[in-house]
């Protein structure tokens, strides 16, 4: 792999590493060091490999790097004298040199307790999902502001109060006891939760940073898994729709990135491997007796990778909305049963439901209308997709919008 792309793809894997490993060592009012000894470690690579070559191993050279970064760090700034010594000379008994440990395990710590960390009730949601993505995820600020449509400045300063919030608070990185499992697990699962949606229903045409953020999803709720103290049924569930979810996104999207509905989509192109480890996952969540959100969304998205259009298939569905609705309502999840319950009872009945919702500023919901309306009115149809087209904020789902409009005015 040329440096070119080897250096921002270890930028991506191993920034969150190794920064995770220093804060959870020397604590999260040293934060803003731990990120500058990780970045300065990517400056020495860059100029170093650049004269002399990619080394054998580029990661192993990197952790290298960094540890003798920090220990050269550490010697020469009076915040460790003052602060940090004396601590570590009471953990380690005698031994005042300190190795970064970036064992897998270590690093694996590392990022769980940064997790129960940054989704502590002093950060606002917004802010966790943007720390997620910066200290867990590895990506850059103006990745950020990309995924959120905001600019960069915006997202700097998101990231820097939500940092001076956990300094205030004097939260402690460290590995999550079961009463801070039982405070903050919800809190990281729908950190976790938004931060998949992020990736799977952006807005932003950058396919590959799309999958990347859900792929960082997916590996931090493994995490979670992998922990016998956090490896609980909802974490459990909310795994499994993220895969279910996942073994769709190659038939989503068009080879212009146009966004391709449900019933359009190429069945061979979903993944059999993701849809059998959902499956797995959600049978793991299903011990005991704890019903949650994440396993009504994970038993409806188990049910939509059946393609066949059969009537057990969507009265599943149907059922499955109408308890998610009565455990957690919202506008949004009720405005995707309508298209269960057309399938079920009738358009006719799907559409009196769809109107009580006057969701009037959302395209989905008056796209929802024009098909809904579709072969029963199709004057009405048209005048809903045109109103979607108004609200739609990409191109792409403009066109897709545009698509049904076509179809239309040939029939």
């Amino acid at each position: 792999m040329e440096e070119s792309v080897l250096i921002p793809h270890l930028f991506r894997t191993e920034y969150r590493k190794i920064v995770s490993v220093l804060c959870y060592r020397f604590g999260i009012d040293h934060i803003e060091t731990a990120e500058d000894i990780v970045s300065d470690t990517f400056l020495t690579a860059t100029e170093t490999w650049s004269m002399k070559g990619i080394p054998e191993n580029p990661t192993a050279w990197l952790y290298t790097v960094a540890k003798n970064k920090t220990k050269n760090y550490l010697r020469h700034h009076a915040v460790f004298e003052q602060k940090l010594a004396k601590q570590i000379q009471i953990e380690t008994e005698t031994e005042t040199e300190i190795d970064l440990d970036l064992s897998d395990k270590n690093i694996n710590d590392s990022q769980l307790a940064m997790m129960f960390t940054i989704c502590a009730p002093v950060v606002s949601k917004e802010a966790q999902i943007a720390l997620a993505l910066n200290l867990l995820c590895g990506f850059g600020v103006q990745e950020i502001a990309d995924g959120f449509l905001t600019g960069k400045d915006t997202i700097y300063k998101r990231l820097k109060r939500a940092k001076e919030k956990l300094k205030e608070a004097g939260i402690k990185i460290e590995q999550p006891k079961v009463s801070a499992i039982n405070q903050r697990l919800e809190t990281v699962l729908t950190t976790l939760y938004l931060l998949f949606s992020e990736g799977y229903y952006s807005v932003s045409n950058d396919v590959t940073l799309r999958k990347d953020v859900c792929a960082e999803a997916m590996r931090l709720n493994y995490l979670l898994i992998s922990n016998p103290l956090t490896d609980l049924p909802p974490a459990n569930a909310l795994f499994a729709l993220m895969c279910f979810h996942a073994s769709r996104f190659d038939a989503r999207a068009d080879a212009d990135g146009t966004p391709v509905l449900y019933g359009d989509q190429d069945e061979k192109l979903w993944n059999k491997e993701l849809i059998e480890q959902g499956i797995y996952y959600l049978n793991r969540a299903s011990k005991g007796d704890t019903l949650t959100k994440y396993h009504l969304e994970a038993a409806i998205a188990y049910w939509h990778t059946h393609k066949a259009d059969r009537a057990e298939k969507w009265e599943n569905i149907l059922q499955l909305y109408n308890q998610l609705l009565i455990l957690e309502y919202s506008p949004i999840i009720a405005m995707n049963r309508t298209f269960a319950l057309a399938k079920t009872n009738g358009k006719a009945v799907a559409i009196a439901e769809a109107e009580k919702l006057n969701l009037d500023d959302n395209h989905l919901y008056f796209s929802l209308l024009g098909n809904l309306y579709t072969g029963i009115d199709d004057q009405k149809a048209l005048k809903h997709f045109k109103t979607a087209i108004d609200f739609a904020v990409t191109a792409a789902d403009k066109k897709m919008i545009d698509k049904s409009i076509q179809k239309l005015s040939i029939n």
